[in-house]
């Protein structure tokens, strides 16, 4: 791998290099590198680009990254992900794509990852997006995750952007089952003009199940920032969105949640704020020897955290 590869893995992955277990590491459309495990086999489509992943009833304790890295100009790709996870599995899913671009011409990854989570078994699932590159060319991003958990089954989902993409659709949907929870954790940066548009769906359609949307966000310059997040309870559950979100320069933010009651056990919350970084907060920082600009940037720190 060249040293580029290495920064973007670093960067989405937080790999040093070779992923220890399964992996399948995705370079400018094509294979950059693949190793299964006894427990987790991935396999490539045979009718559309992208990867199938099966990890075997029982899997404990495992993971499976499945980076994309993209450092060629004018690259669009459509990528399809299947995750078929067995009964009563606790696994690690590490995805994510970089892209360096340096020319004139749009690079862009849309990635469609389903996740079938068998009974009894927890997954959690973090992504991560990064652009970088000296170049004109556009760095666009637009992933789609579809979840369904059955019985007593759970996913809890970290994802993050954090500068470097000038635009993004990201749509979630999450259908759980009986006693299934699901837990979403969306941090989101925006600077110049890009864009950025989060909408999520989730149903709490058995029993006793659980949902938890948590989106941090900030946006900077003229950048524009829409979420919509809704939650459906259709049984006897207990939901609860929420959406922080600090706005600067003259940035735009719309934030539009929704919780829907189809059964009159469900219980659900939403809350959303947006505002300002407070001057008292930093002022205290200045009064500790950090500048302004260290002070706001320490601020976004802790915030997105």
């Amino acid at each position: 791998m060249e040293k580029i590869d290495l920064k973007l893995l670093k960067e989405i992955a937080e790999l040093e290099g070779t992923p220890q277990g399964a992996y399948n590491i995705r370079k400018n459309g094509g294979a950059g590198g693949r190793a299964c495990t006894e427990h987790i086999v991935i396999d490539t489509k045979t009718d559309k680009p992208g990867i199938d992943i099966r990890i075997a009833p029982g899997t404990q304790h495992e993971s499976v990254h499945i980076p994309v890295i993209i450092t060629e100009t004018g690259l669009t790709e459509l990528v399809y992900n299947d995750f078929f996870i067995g009964e009563d599995c606790d696994v690690d899913i590490i995805a994510g794509c970089g892209i360096h671009n340096t020319g004139c011409e749009t690079s862009q990854h849309d990635g469609v990852h389903t996740f079938y989570v068998g009974k009894n078994s927890r997954v959690r699932y973090v992504e991560r997006h990064y652009g970088e590159g000296e170049g004109s060319g556009a760095r666009i991003m637009n992933p789609q995750t579809i979840v369904y958990l059955d019985e007593g089954a759970s996913i809890n989902m970290e994802t993050t952007q954090i500068r470097g993409i000038d635009s993004t659709k990201r749509e979630t949907k999450v259908v759980a089952g009986a006693g299934a929870e699901v837990v979403i954790t969306e941090k989101l940066l925006t600077h110049g003009a890009q864009t950025a548009e989060s909408d999520m769906e989730i149903i709490l359609q058995g029993e006793d199940s659980s949902g938890r949307v948590i989106s941090r966000s900030v946006a900077q310059d003229t950048s524009q920032q829409v979420f919509y997040p809704r939650m459906t309870g259709e049984a006897r559950c207990f939901g609860h969105v929420q959406c922080d979100s600090i706005i600067m320069g003259n940035a735009k933010i719309k934030s539009i949640p929704a919780i829907i009651a189809d059964s009159m056990e469900a219980q659900l919350i939403h809350e959303a704020a947006i505002g300002r970084i407070a001057g008292d907060q930093i002022t205290k920082l200045m009064t500790l020897g950090l500048t302004e600009e260290e002070a706001e940037e320490k601020i976004l720190e802790g915030f997105l955290q």
